[in-house]
């Protein structure tokens, strides 16, 4: 299987597991960690460009387990962790991270954390190094061993 179809595979699956979970991912901590998450996969790579914010935006306002939250709350808490990564890459990177730790108090809520970092990153077909590597530091940041999602 070609390495573009594995990556599609993953995060299709990544999405199913997500839905399934949907009724039990409704917690502030979930909302708040999965915006952090969306917005330091989009700027893995350090920069973020229009293009790529409103792509991640679409698929934000889009996935069905996101749609427990307002759209529009959704989309400044994106912005407002975006705006911290690149105004500062370094000190945003670590202030998104602790955003995302206030997941890891429930194991369910922090694997789907990781699992919209992986859908978020293979969106375009690419879940590339810089992706791999971001998401690998989360899944630290919530106490989760990075071989469990193939990282």
């Amino acid at each position: 299987m070609a390495l573009w179809d594995r990556i599609k595979e993953s995060a299709s699956g990544m999405q199913t597991q997500l839905v399934a979970k949907k009724n039990d991912l409704k917690s502030g901590a979930f909302r708040d960690a999965s915006m952090a998450m969306c917005a330091l996969v989009a700027a893995a790579d350090g920069s973020i460009d229009p293009a790529e914010r409103q792509r991640v935006a679409q698929l934000i306002a889009t996935n069905e387990v996101l749609q427990n939250f307002d759209a529009a709350d959704l989309q400044r808490r994106f912005d407002d962790n975006l705006n911290k990564l690149t105004a500062d890459f370094a000190f945003g990177k670590v202030t998104v991270l602790q955003e995302i730790a206030k997941a890891k108090k429930k194991p369910a809520e922090a694997r789907a954390v990781i699992q919209i970092g992986i859908v978020i990153g293979g969106a375009d077909g690419d879940f590339d190094k810089a992706e791999q590597a971001i998401v690998r530091e989360a899944c630290f940041a919530l106490d989760l061993p990075p071989h469990e999602f193939d990282l």
